[in-house]
């Protein structure tokens, strides 16, 4: 019964910060920003502008936030900067991009749920097992 009870699981909240910054930053690097960063020269004509700053530069602010900023949050340094950063993307994303739409076709389900997690990186920071010392 010692299994059910979880207790060989290290009970931790910076083991926690770092299992969450690892899963969202390197997630959303391999998943989102690299294949941004990747086809910049094909996706720059088209990508969407919801901001009005025009579609190649809404673009670069994307990868740079997709790419950089979740490179900074799996090495724990500058969280909370990297964070802000990410859930105003997917704030963005969320919002106008998706109009906040949870369900159904064109839902902003991912971008909200990764937004849930930055805000969280946002407030708690990196924890202990991070570059960045606080």
């Amino acid at each position: 019964m010692k299994f059910l009870q979880l207790s060989f699981i290290p009970q931790s909240s910076d083991f926690a910060l770092l299992t969450l910054r690892l899963w969202l930053g390197l997630s959303m690097l391999a998943l989102h920003g690299w294949g941004k960063f990747t086809g910049f020269s094909t996706m720059a004509g088209q990508f969407p502008d919801p901001i009005g700053i025009g579609s190649t530069a809404s673009l670069a602010l994307v990868v740079f936030a997709e790419l950089f900023c979740s490179a900074l949050i799996v090495f724990g340094f500058l969280t909370r900067f990297a964070a802000l950063a990410l859930a105003i993307t997917m704030a963005i994303a969320f919002f106008k991009q998706h109009g906040g739409m949870l369900s159904g076709e064109g839902s902003g389900e991912l971008a909200f749920i990764y937004l849930a997690g930055y805000v969280a990186l946002f407030f708690s920071g990196p924890g202990k097992f991070a570059f960045e010392k606080h």
